[in-house]
């Protein structure tokens, strides 16, 4: 069976990554993309990268973790993108709950665009209370040049097709597992299939019946059954539409 692809885990924060990484290798997971979240763990995302088949780093810095730019940051910053291990950037992005100053948040967000569409990477975004504001970044800063995907997407329909417009997929994540969950698993059924990948978002965000739990990537076929449940898909062309589209996203081999 095709392997599923974790687009969105945070594997350098657990005690044994590559036990989590076996667990998941078990569970038919074959690839994890590992997004960055402060300056001060790329070195360390880098490593886990290299020393872990199927794993795949993508730096970058959380809007939490927002600080002012300096020369300095942006030349260790590149430095890190041009490690062959690296396929994306992320997360990065706005969030109005960040204790970061927003327009410290925004100045940092044009700037990953940019690096992106220097380095020919995708971008993994991270939005919170600012869906409006980020879309009209995407489209000032021409991020469709590079596209990427909208981590954790739980928006409308009508926002899920401007991202589309704007060369963006949608991360899939737990949250379309819910029973209460209902604007992800319509958006999953009519948005185009070419659009949908799966993420886990470990060690946050675990799916039903495991929500309560420390999440982890093996929990992922629970989101691909899911979303085959709604798209009317078996589980084998899940993977392959998911996996596919991820591997086009970050040109994997």
């Amino acid at each position: 069976m095709t392997s599923l692809i974790d687009t969105h885990i945070h594997l350098d924060f657990f005690e044994d990554p590559a036990a989590i990484v076996a667990e998941a290798n078990g569970s038919n997971v074959g690839e994890l993309i590992v997004p960055g979240v402060a300056a001060g763990d790329w070195q360390q995302l880098l490593a886990v990268a290299e020393s872990i088949p199927g794993v795949w780093a993508a730096p970058g810095l959380h809007p939490q973790e927002a600080i002012p730019w300096t020369g300095d940051l942006e030349t260790t910053f590149r430095q890190a993108l041009d490690h062959p291990r690296v396929v994306a950037i992320g997360e990065v992005g706005l969030d109005k709950q960040a204790a970061a100053d927003l327009d410290v948040q925004e100045d940092l967000l044009r700037r990953m665009i940019g690096m992106a569409r220097d380095h020919e990477l995708p971008l993994l975004l991270h939005v919170r209370r600012a869906t409006g504001r980020v879309l009209r970044l995407l489209q000032q800063e021409k991020a469709d040049q590079v596209g990427g995907i909208w981590h954790a997407f739980s928006g409308s329909l009508e926002t899920a097709q401007r991202l589309f417009d704007l060369n963006f997929a949608i991360g899939v994540g737990g949250i379309v597992t819910f029973p209460e969950a209902k604007r992800l698993p319509e958006v999953v059924v009519q948005a185009p299939a070419e659009r949908l990948v799966l993420e886990s978002d470990a060690p946050d965000m675990a799916p039903h019946p495991h929500r309560k739990k420390q999440n982890r990537p093996a929990y992922l076929p629970l989101i691909a059954r899911k979303v085959a449940q709604l798209r009317n898909w078996d589980l084998e062309e899940t993977a392959e539409v998911t996996s596919g589209n991820a591997r086009k996203i970050f040109r994997l081999p």
